[in-house]
């Protein structure tokens, strides 16, 4: 009994081996792939890295970074805007540059009141002044004149109807009459001359350099406004209201690095731009330019565009990781050709996109 149990079991566990490895042995089909990958066109073709740009004569998309450091205290447009040059899109909080401004402005007003107080000299009631004591010297002079003469005929006729005290008294007073007189009539002509020419050049000077200052306060108010540099679109704003922002820019919350404040690209119609990148080994395979013939495939969708060659931007660089341009590199050199090409109306495209780039080589 025991025996024909046992012999059950292992005929039992035979069918069971050879029925699990007929079904594990049978192979599944594979699931078809999300999207085409990406296929070279041509029979002979150079494949390329390439990055959706705005369209612009040189350079890359625009990198706005504040002059100068302070809290966002405004954001006056929103990404995706068309908007024109010198359009304000950010103001940073100017309060203490906006005082500082304001008394500049108040000392340079202060210095230019005193310089027109100067050319106006003499002021009529100091000449008026001035005059009256010279009268007034004058007829000091003429009474103590008289005094004197009438002191001497006295003498001349009895010299001792007059004591010598007397005399020495009325000739000093007289004297004095005159130096009197000479300094009024040497006042009233200083006052008649006006402000010496001196004080205006200085106060001039001290006007014009106060004017100046009052001039730069006012030039680094203005950086507190972010302007629009180009015609264009706002395609990113790394900053919110609140944040701080530096000249080195605005620290970046998921990169943990410095970004621009603000990314702005030239109008996309009717053109847009792709950058690809060239390693250095394919270069000899590159066809001269005005032969040059590209393609492009948009990842994700089977779509394929032809590129129209742009320019070459002569000057082979370290290849940097277009999914984190900061600091990532490899041990490669590339160079940078761009193409430009117009975007198809049913199919979305922004710059900073990735796309594959293939360039026909014979």
């Amino acid at each position: 009994m025991r025996n024909r149990l046992l012999f059950a079991l292992a005929i039992f566990g035979l069918a069971a081996g050879l029925v699990s490895a007929y079904v594990y042995g049978i192979r599944k089909k594979p699931l078809p792939p999300a999207f085409t990958p990406a296929q070279n066109p041509y029979a002979q073709g150079i494949y390329a890295n390439g990055i959706i740009e705005s369209y612009q004569s040189n350079g890359a998309n625009i990198n706005i970074f504040p002059e100068v450091s302070g809290t966002v205290t405004q954001i006056l447009v929103n990404e995706g805007d068309t908007v024109s040059k010198g359009t304000p899109l950010l103001l940073i909080d100017d309060s203490v540059q906006r005082a500082t401004v304001e008394q500049q402005k108040a000392q340079a007003e202060a210095a230019l009141a005193m310089l027109r107080e100067l050319k106006a000299q003499p002021r009529l009631e100091n000449f008026r002044v001035s005059k009256a004591q010279v009268d007034y010297a004058a007829a000091n002079l003429k009474t103590t004149r008289d005094s004197l003469d009438k002191l001497r005929k006295s003498e001349a006729l009895d010299p001792k109807s007059v004591s010598k005290d007397q005399l020495d008294n009325a000739e000093n007073a007289f004297k004095v009459a005159q130096a009197n007189l000479g300094v009024a009539q040497r006042q009233y002509e200083l006052t008649k001359a006006g402000a010496w020419i001196y004080d205006i050049q200085n106060q001039q000077h001290l006007y014009e350099a106060l004017s100046k200052t009052y001039a730069s306060g006012a030039a680094l108010l203005a950086k507190y406004t972010i302007p629009a540099a180009v015609d264009g679109v706002v395609l990113a704003i790394h900053a919110a209201v609140g944040s701080f922002v530096a000249p080195q820019g605005t620290y970046g919350t998921y990169t943990q690095g410095y970004n621009p404040l603000i990314v702005m690209g030239y109008p996309q119609e009717p053109y847009l731009e792709v950058r690809c990148y060239l390693d250095e080994i394919l270069i000899p395979r590159m066809p001269p330019p005005p032969q040059m013939k590209a393609q492009m495939q948009i990842r994700g969708t089977n779509t394929r565009i032809p590129l129209e060659f742009e320019r070459i931007q002569p000057y082979v660089s370290p290849k940097i990781q277009l999914s984190d341009q900061k600091t990532e590199r490899v041990d490669v050199r590339v160079l940078p050709v761009l193409f430009r090409f117009k975007p198809p109306k049913d199919l979305k495209i922004f710059p900073g996109q990735l796309v594959d780039v293939y360039v026909e080589t014979k």
